[in-house]
């Protein structure tokens, strides 16, 4: 550091740049836009442009190279000003798109490219990171070995989640998909887990209400959301995922374990799809590009677990996808299916009747979540899985009106009763203890003399009673029966 002799202080970098300057003779090349519209601009005369290259343009506008041509550059524009039009110059910065990431982004909004939009200061970050950066390699990755808790009793015990898995969250528009999420984030306050919310061409509103509800439930203080809103340029929305992996990827890397929500990718496919045609790149299956695959595999196969001596940090994912009518064979539902570690199908004949949260169960499925479950929740929702998956098989037939056996008959009333456990409002996380207690209670028939009705204020003592006895999950099984036999001991039905 240089410092001024006549005060004794020290003089800043920016004082330094003429000292540091250096003669001699540069060459760049700039180029001139062609043509501009619906967030694409054309250019020529830079040949030596690459793919995801920043370009700045002479009126300030910004653009990412997206489309490499013979006579022509395509690029997504990233900022545009009221100034752009044919003929602007435009010039390379050799550079990558990036983001500032690390703690100072935490408890913020900002948009894909890092601006803030919570009306706060820029966040003073140390650090950039690419935002298309390559997945970690398999020797540095490890197995899912631990559980990350959502709040969710139906995920929890029946479709458990491990950090680094990969999980879809699928179903149609309106049926709890965002909510879902929700609850897993806030369920993370004070679990060690930071989380990334990625807002894919959502409505202001919407946008507004999300920030509000974790800011009411304490939440912000362990999550970053980057938003791209449904008035935004199709770049920012196309880039606002990767934004995401990119903040997620710098925690677990200095050995966090980070949970990102996508909402959602359906959105974040069509609008590649429009700057992709845009481009004039050649159609495929319901008109979406070739790579339309690789898009979102390159994005949910940066979500891992890394090993200890990477610092044993890990991303699980929680993508969303929009289906129509429940068709989950269409193109990008399929893709998304096959990259990822399992789905939870959300219903919306469930929904409708009044099943919240609309989770099917016959559709759903964790691939590798049950090897970081708890051994004795795993020895537990093992046998609720069974009765619950033969009880749906076993209310078709009353449908009918016909006669039914005495044990057929009880097994129907008890899988009611799973129903009625099963159900949980929106914004009512519980822990895995509440969990394991309820699980524990069914599976010894505490609940068989209760009515429907009856099972919610059941419930809620059997939750103050965990709250007092704060057991944990290794806590001696016969403490656990203690436990659970006294929250039904003076309160049971008639």
């Amino acid at each position: 550091m240089a410092w001024n002799t006549a005060t004794s202080t020290p003089i800043t970098r920016r004082a330094c740049w003429l000292s540091d300057y250096q003669f001699g003779l540069r060459l760049s090349e700039q180029g001139n836009v062609v043509s501009v519209g619906d967030g694409i601009v054309w250019m020529e005369g830079l040949p030596s442009a690459a793919m995801d290259e920043m370009l700045v343009l002479e009126d300030g506008s910004r653009a990412l190279v997206f489309h490499l041509a013979r006579q022509r550059i395509g690029g997504i524009l990233l900022h545009q000003t009221d100034r752009l039009t044919s003929g602007t110059p435009a010039r390379r910065t050799g550079r990558r798109v990036s983001l500032p990431t690390g703690d100072a982004v935490l408890g913020r909004v900002v948009d894909p490219i890092g601006v803030p939009l919570d009306g706060w200061p820029a966040p003073e970050s140390t650090g950039r990171r690419d935002l298309f950066a390559a997945s970690p390699p398999i020797l540095a990755r490890d197995f899912v070995q631990r559980p990350i808790y959502t709040g969710c009793k139906m995920v929890d015990a029946l479709i458990p989640i491990g950090k680094g898995q990969r999980q879809l969250i699928i179903g149609d528009n309106g049926v709890g998909k965002s909510s879902l999420a929700l609850d897993a984030v806030i369920h993370q306050r004070g679990r060690g887990v930071r989380c990334v919310y990625v807002l894919i061409g959502q409505k202001r509103s919407s946008i507004a209400a999300t920030i509000q509800t974790l800011r009411a439930e304490g939440a912000m203080a362990h999550t970053t959301l980057v938003v791209a809103e449904a008035t935004a340029l199709p770049g920012l929305k196309y880039l606002a995922p990767f934004a995401g992996c990119a903040i997620a990827e710098s925690w677990m890397e200095q050995g966090h374990d980070v949970l990102i929500i996508y909402d959602d990718l359906t959105t974040h496919a069509q609008t590649y799809r429009e700057l992709s045609l845009l481009l004039r790149r050649p159609p495929g299956r319901e008109a979406y590009p070739g790579d339309i695959f690789f898009l979102h595999a390159r994005l949910l196969e940066r979500s891992t677990c890394l090993a200890a001596s990477m610092g044993g940090g890990s991303i699980t994912s929680l993508p969303i996808v929009e289906t129509n009518q429940g068709e989950i064979s269409a193109y990008v539902p399929t893709n998304l299916i096959s990259i990822t570690d399992g789905q939870v199908y959300l219903d919306s004949h469930l929904f409708a009747a009044g099943v919240l949260p609309a989770i099917d169960v016959t559709r759903s499925v964790s691939r590798i979540g049950g090897k970081g479950q708890h051994p004795r929740v795993r020895e537990q929702s093992g046998r609720i899985k069974l009765d619950y998956l033969q009880f749906l098989e076993l209310e078709v037939y009353t449908r009918f009106g016909t006669h039914l056996e005495a044990g057929v008959e009880a097994r129907i009333k008890r899988g009611r009763v799973l129903r009625e456990i099963l159900k949980q409002d929106r914004l009512d996380p519980r822990t895995i203890e509440f969990h394991l207690a309820w699980l524990m209670a069914f599976n010894e028939g505490r609940f068989d003399a209760f009515l429907p009705e009856q099972v919610a204020p059941g419930l809620e003592r059997l939750a103050e009673r965990i709250r007092d006895a704060q057991p944990t999950l290794d806590t001696p099984l016969d403490q656990w029966q203690q436990i659970v036999a006294s929250a039904f001991a003076e309160h049971a039905p008639p």
